[in-house]
């Protein structure tokens, strides 16, 4: 199998990232190792349970693919870019058979792990511009518009997901940002973006939280409970006319004017349309493995909290916040008083490894200290969940949507690095028009048929991302 070549071109902010990593493989001078690792380390086909709280919530699993069939369309994964892009396929081509086939529940991933913000933009330019000021603004009404779309569809199936659009937060960890961050919100102001600037006070009256220097607050953002938010797009791609297999993993793909999945016992799909939805779960069938790293994030939710907890804390309005450290932290209140905070330092696991990190329990005490730090009156209150999950991190920041192929009969959408509880679905919506053939509309999308920047195989993959990330921990202090 062969990909598309990627992009070139790094933006500022990412620019040792990419050195780091890119730059330990050309130092070793090693192309030959690069070329033949993916075939001397396989990758593991791991799948571990979904332990998190919003898995509580996740809609019950179907049974499993029992016969080899034929269809139009064939999706690999059941999280949000998945099950929206069959919801939207069957609405665009009404007529057509659309199979998707998900290795262990629908929302076993990312989707069912999440921060639960919903955010606008992508994280190359959420709270920051780029050198296209009209197509920021393009970007920031078509996720507004997402989110609507997505209440509109939870009230469509009678799902509650808990969705709330009060905004969100990004909060300035330090004194010197203020400055520049104040006249980055003037400049977007002028170009139509509703953000604000909010004072140190201002934050904590709303936030409780005492230790930011300010914020920056975009109106439109908002949070959800991820488990309802995956069983909405469930129930809609099922009224649709979608089939959906749970427990049915894919492990081999023979390409081909009709592609041949194979799976785990056995059966076969073949579809002349192969859409590849597992995000983080990608390249364990060969495909877009240099394009992402899957790093492991973690987050912690608290018990229910009394009213008079949730009152000295100061936490008035709920309004999710992630901070400005490159290695983010984020927060969240839920409708039942649970506070939940996720982020900081992240982990690699050699060779996309998958499996839980051994030194989870170490990041769940760094993630209940940074918790006591925001909230000092609940420094004695435990998580009552922790968990962990892996996020599909691009070495921009920047997604991808598009085809590709010899016969350009396989879609994708992959790179959302922590920004995809919103922008799965509009990705969804771009594969079902591309595989329609209705790319003419969405020309303009900078993220359209690109990859991100070249990512090494094994060893040097391992080695700049470690580089990469103790170098973050190291400034992010």
């Amino acid at each position: 199998m062969t990909e598309d070549r990627p992009a070139s071109g790094v933006s500022r902010r990412h620019m040792l990232k990419t050195a780091a990593v890119a730059g330990v493989g050309g130092l070793a001078g090693a192309a030959a190792v690069n070329a033949l690792a993916p075939a001397v380390l396989p990758e593991d086909m791991v799948f571990e349970p979904n332990r998190g709280h919003w898995a509580k919530a996740l809609p019950p699993a179907n049974p499993a693919l029992e016969t080899d069939l034929d269809a139009d369309v064939a999706v690999i994964g059941g999280g949000f870019t998945g099950l929206s892009c069959a919801y939207y396929l069957r609405k665009t081509l009404p007529g057509k058979r659309v199979v998707l086939l998900e290795a262990q529940a629908c929302g076993a991933g990312a989707s069912g792990r999440n921060g639960a913000m919903v955010l606008t933009m992508t994280e190359d330019r959420y709270m920051r511009s780029s050198d296209d000021p009209s197509v920021d603004r393009r970007l920031y009404d078509l996720t507004v518009e997402n989110i609507g779309a997505l209440r509109d569809l939870s009230l469509a199936v009678g799902i509650d997901c808990e969705l709330e659009q009060n905004g969100a937060l990004q909060v300035l960890n330090s004194a010197r940002s203020v400055d520049e961050r104040e006249a980055y919100i003037q400049r977007a102001r002028n170009e139509g973006f509703p953000f604000e600037f909010w004072s140190q006070e201002r934050t904590a009256a709303a936030i409780g939280a005492r230790v930011y220097q300010g914020a920056l607050f975009d109106p439109n953002s908002g949070q959800v409970h991820p488990g309802k938010l995956v069983g909405v797009w469930k129930a809609a791609a099922t009224a649709a006319g979608a089939e959906i297999y749970d427990g049915t993993p894919v492990v081999h793909v023979e390409e081909g004017p009709a592609h041949t999945l194979t799976t785990a016992n056995g059966h076969a799909v073949r579809a002349p349309i192969l859409v590849l939805a597992a995000n983080a779960y990608t390249s364990k069938l060969g495909y877009l493995g240099r394009a992402v790293a899957p790093v492991f994030d973690y987050v912690g939710v608290t018990p229910v909290l009394a009213e008079a907890q949730l009152e000295a804390a100061g936490w008035k309005v709920r309004i999710p916040f992630n901070d400005s450290r490159t290695e983010v932290y984020y927060a969240g209140l839920t409708r039942d008083r649970r506070i939940h905070i996720g982020g900081g330092p992240v982990d690699y696991s050699f060779n996309n490894g998958l499996r839980d990190p051994s030194n989870a329990p170490r990041r769940y005490e760094s993630l209940h200290r940074e918790f006591a730090r925001l909230f000092p009156t609940l420094a004695s209150v435990p998580f009552e969940t922790t968990w962990n999950g892996s996020v599909d991190m691009s070495l921009d920041g920047a997604p991808a949507v598009g085809q590709m192929g010899r016969r350009r009969n396989i879609f994708y959408g992959i790179g959302f690095s922590g920004h995809g509880v919103n922008l799965t679905s509009v990705f969804g919506r771009v594969i079902a028009d591309l595989a329609a053939g209705r790319r003419e509309q969405w020309a303009w999308l900078p993220f359209l048929d690109r990859l991100p920047p070249y990512i090494p195989n094994e060893p040097f993959r391992w080695l700049g991302v470690q580089a990469a990330l103790g170098y973050y921990g190291m400034t992010d202090r």
